[in-house]
This record gives structure tokens, C-alpha cells and sequence, in this order.
């Protein structure tokens, strides 16, 4: 048996171990993450280990494409000036935040939606929202159900770790509707499920619900119900205390802001560098120094964006818009001039 006095060193050691092995995992947190990108030559984004149409998917090229993918692009390019630069890393749901917080990725633009618990206990922190989505049920025409209180007794089917799952539980017992949850780890199982029949419904959020239903064998064969069961925003998820990290990020979002406020387009773009009508467009796209200085990126860094990948409009057109399988309309996801809560932050 060790003396008191023994017992009193060991103590004293755990603690200093402790205090050490604390200070190491909130170092590796925290820093420079846009000096080690820089550093590593590469950005790592996240991509997925299946499709979420509109958002993230494997092309007929067998490339990924989707509204995340092009803004992980956008990142690589704001960062390097090509998106040659960027390493895609399929992560699951449940895998993204400890991914993220291990280092093995950068940033998480993976249709993640902003909320306390993951703000406030995951040490990872939000940029501003580039999303906005209703969360919601969608059944089989032929079970007749047209509002998820009939949905008492049955079965519904969820991803599992994401936070459509907690919503639907929480929607679930507010409203005193007891139906059984049954998870997958993938959103293609989730929805194989429901079309097998494993499931009278299927919870997910909108965008994705409309557009995967759109192109279903039987598209007309599913109804969505009119329940919200809530309005999530969407944002990309970082590691807590690198504020110029978010800064970039936040920035990378604006941007394409401000170039569709002013028609800046990828096809002009170039004549609007030429002749910038105000110094908001010269800032923005160069001309006059400021953009990059600020952020520890290129002064082209924002033309290099809207070159490649277009404005804001043109970004959710290509993917889930009138110009992609899905046509969804924009919504409350346009700038806030055409209706949406969208809105750039100010340019000086």
C-alpha cells in the first residue's frame, strides 16, 4: 500500500499529465488552419459515403458534384486559385464532427445544420448560414395518410447521427404521435428502406426529399406532408477558436453574395474587372487592394471564385435549380431583394 505521502506525488503527477494531455488536444483544436492548408498544399473538405442529391453526389463521370462540392471548390480555389488543390474525403454523418476535430478534415460542408447542442458542446463553431431548409415526412399516396398525426402506430425511417433524426423525435413526442424510428447509417439505405415498404415514412430534410423523390421510379407515387417539422439552417462547421478560418469561410459565401447583387456572372465577370462600376466591385474583384490582405489570401481571390464557379444564383441553379434534374425553386434561399432571406455582408 503506498504512504500518504506517495499517494500525494502520484495525485500531483495525473494532475500535471492531465493538465498536459489538455493542453495538447485544445492545441490541436485551435490554430492556424489556413496556414497549414497552405503549408500541406491541399484543402480537405468533406464529400460523403453516399449520395445526397443536389448537395453532394457522384456524377455520370463518376466525379463528385452537388451545392457542397462546388463550395468546397470554391474554398480550394479562394485558397490556391484552383480547385487542383482540393482532396474531397467521403465522411458519414455520424463520422463528420469527430472527423473534423480529429484534423483528418478542414471544414465540413456537408448540408450541416446549425444548432446549440453541436455549437456549444463539440468545440467546433459555425459560419454564417448559406441554407435555409424545412425538414419534413414524406409518405406512399397509397397508405391515404395525410398528415404526420396519422402516422401514430407506424414506422418512419431516418439517417442515423444527424440532426434530422433528433428533430423527428422531438417532433414525435411534442406532439404526442408514437411511431417508431428506424435508422440507417447511409441516406440511400434510409430511402431503399421506404421504398421497400420497410416504412410507412421517411423524415429528411426538404431540398433533399423533393429532389431524391423527383427521381424515383414512381415520382408521383409519394406524398410530402404539409408538416414542418422545423426550419433548419444549413452552415459549414469548423474547429472552435480559428477566427480567420471562419472569416475565410464566411467571406467565400459573401462573395457570391455581392456578385449576384451587382449581375456579376461568371460569363462577365471579366468585363466588370475591366470596368468596375463602384469601389465595391473594384474591391471585390481585385482592383483595388484589400479583399485577400485582409484574410491572408490572394487580391483575386473572389474573382478567381466567381470565374470559376459564378455567383450565388448560378451556384444553386447548376445543382438543384432550374438548370439541374431537381428544379427547385429557390425560395426563401434567394437574395433577400427577390423575396429570401439571403443577403451579403457589407463590402468596404
Amino acid at each position: 500500500m503506498l504512504s500518504k505521502n506517495a499517494v500525494k506525488t502520484v495525485l500531483a503527477a495525473l494532475a500535471l499529465s492531465s493538465a498536459a494531455l489538455s493542453a495538447s488536444t485544445a492545441s490541436a483544436g485551435h490554430g492556424d488552419t489556413l496556414k497549414a492548408v497552405k503549408e500541406r498544399g491541399h484543402l480537405l473538405c468533406t464529400s460523403g459515403n453516399s449520395n445526397f442529391l443536389g448537395f453532394f453526389e457522384v456524377g455520370d463521370n463518376g466525379e463528385w458534384k452537388g451545392l457542397d462540392i462546388d463550395y468546397c471548390r470554391a474554398l480550394a480555389t479562394a485558397i490556391f486559385g484552383s480547385e487542383d488543390n482540393l482532396k474531397l474525403v467521403p465522411i458519414s454523418w455520424a463520422q463528420r464532427f469527430p472527423a473534423l476535430q480529429s484534423g483528418e478534415i478542414d471544414v465540413v460542408i456537408k448540408a450541416t445544420g446549425w444548432t446549440m447542442s453541436r455549437d456549444t458542446e463539440l468545440a467546433i463553431q459555425f459560419s454564417r448560414p448559406y441554407f435555409l431548409g424545412v425538414t419534413g415526412f414524406a409518405v406512399n399516396k397509397d397508405l391515404g395518410v395525410e398528415t404526420a398525426a396519422e402516422l401514430e402506430g407506424g414506422s418512419i425511417c431516418v439517417a442515423s447521427g444527424t440532426s434530422t433524426e433528433r428533430l423527428t423525435a422531438n417532433y414525435l413526442e411534442s406532439n404526442n404521435i408514437d411511431a417508431e424510428l428506424i435508422t440507417y447509417e447511409k441516406i440511400d439505405e434510409t430511402y431503399a428502406a421506404y421504398y421497400a415498404g420497410r416504412c410507412d415514412a421517411v423524415s429528411e430534410w426538404g431540398p433533399s426529399l423533393a429532389a431524391t423523390l423527383s427521381q424515383s421510379e414512381n415520382p408521383d407515387a409519394h406524398v410530402i406532408l404539409p408538416d414542418a417539422i422545423a426550419v433548419e439552417p444549413e452552415a459549414a462547421a469548423m474547429r472552435q477558436g480559428d477566427d480567420q478560418w471562419v472569416d475565410v469561410v464566411n467571406w467565400l459565401y459573401s462573395v457570391t453574395l455581392v456578385a449576384e447583387e451587382y449581375g456579376i456572372t461568371s460569363a462577365n465577370v471579366d468585363e466588370f474587372k475591366a470596368n468596375p462600376p463602384d469601389t465595391t466591385v473594384s474591391t471585390l474583384l481585385g482592383v483595388t487592394p484589400g479583399i485577400g490582405d485582409r484574410l491572408g489570401l490572394s487580391n483575386d481571390w473572389a474573382y478567381n471564385v466567381i470565374k470559376a464557379y459564378g455567383n450565388a444564383a448560378e451556384i444553386y441553379h447548376r445543382n438543384i435549380g432550374e438548370n439541374s434534374p431537381y428544379k427547385l425553386p429557390r425560395g426563401k434561399n434567394a437574395l433577400w431583394k427577390d423575396g429570401g432571406v439571403l443577403y451579403p455582408m457589407v463590402l468596404d
